[in-house]
């Protein structure tokens, strides 16, 4: 563990058996809690593998794409998550990018903030009385959901499952600090961002609705490459930090952060579908200021700093392009250095 921040890892599929034996030793080490991000496919199936194979850890469903199903589905999925585990999930959802949800995934994006603020308040009217049948309609500008004759098969563990909502921008940072549990900070930030943007928007969210700071968690996700050879560790990052920069929805934040001409270039090349061309608009300043590489002293003292104002962190590897052997190096070189 890093000094007084809890730590979390992430979690992707993979056969049972490897699934359960690396969740158990997140455990084992004193992990706070797994994120399974939703990638391609959905995180539900990932994480109730890794309910039975553990009993302390937390469940962070991270981040599901909130716009790609029904609220009712979503949480359904949360609630019987919560039952299988025992009471330990978190519940993660994000809006994405309009080209992803629009094209991928042929559903309505609409406007991010108000859609998502209309999810979150049918999700936790479900948890919280979705067994009682007292719920008959629930009715926005996105979704109606007709649960006069729905029930579920059980109470839930839980009447409210914590929300953890992520965000790059600034309303988008105010908004989950006014109405979810926690933040699960974009790995796409910088130092200067966190301290520049993100907590006067947590804390103006915060004082909207007259909640305390101890009352909401900001999780800091971190693109981590520990290596004696800062070169080859920037060169592993590149294509991640490339690839994650490819939303032209994104490029008023690299533009605020001092990297819109990289950002431009990244997105044309990747209109072009010109992958070698996004990692060579990807400049090493561009790298370095995103991702955290180095040394283990090095990367111990930029996650410090980064997660100065944070409650916890979550560590991840630059996975865009790594070889399994590599990957595997940079897992192992994360866990040495921050759990247990």
């Amino acid at each position: 563990m890093t000094d007084r921040k809890a730590v979390w890892a992430q979690i992707v599929p993979m056969p049972g058996a490897d699934l359960s034996a690396l969740a158990q030793s997140y455990e084992a080490a004193g992990v706070e809690g797994v994120w399974a991000p939703q990638m391609f496919g959905a995180p539900f199936t990932t994480l109730a593998a890794v309910a039975p194979a553990t009993q302390r850890i937390k469940l962070g469903i991270g981040i599901a794409l909130a716009f790609v199903r029904s609220p009712l589905e979503t949480a359904c999925s949360a609630i019987d998550l919560d039952l299988i585990s025992n009471g330990r999930v978190v519940l993660g959802l994000g809006s994405s990018a309009q080209s992803q949800i629009e094209g991928s995934f042929g559903s309505a994006y609409g406007k991010p903030l108000a859609h998502m603020r209309e999810i979150v308040g049918m999700i936790r009217a479900i948890v919280a009385r979705g067994h009682t049948g007292e719920l008959t309609e629930l009715a926005g500008d996105y979704h109606r959901l007709d649960l006069s004759h729905f029930r579920l098969l059980h109470k839930p563990v839980r009447g409210d499952i914590p929300i953890v909502l992520p965000a790059v921008f600034q309303k988008a940072c105010a908004q989950a600090a006014e109405i979810a549990d926690g933040l699960l900070g974009h790995p796409l930030w910088n130092d200067a961002w966190i301290e520049r943007e993100v907590a006067a928007q947590i804390k103006a969210g915060l004082d909207r609705v007259g909640r305390a700071r101890k009352d909401f968690s900001l999780n800091i996700s971190i693109f981590t490459a520990i290596s004696d050879d800062k070169r080859e560790a920037i060169e592993d990052c590149r294509g991640t930090v490339a690839y994650y920069s490819q939303s032209p929805q994104y490029l008023r934040y690299f533009e605020e952060i001092g990297f819109g001409r990289e950002a431009s270039a990244i997105q044309a090349a990747f209109a072009q579908g010109d992958m070698a061309g996004m990692a060579a608009a990807c400049s090493d300043e561009m790298v370095e200021s995103i991702a955290v590489v180095g040394t283990v002293d090095e990367v111990r003292s930029r996650v410090a700093r980064r997660a100065a104002l944070a409650d916890a962190i979550t560590p991840v590897i630059p996975h865009y392009g790594l070889s399994p052997e590599k990957s595997a190096i940079y897992t192992q070189r994360i866990a040495e250095t921050f759990y247990g």
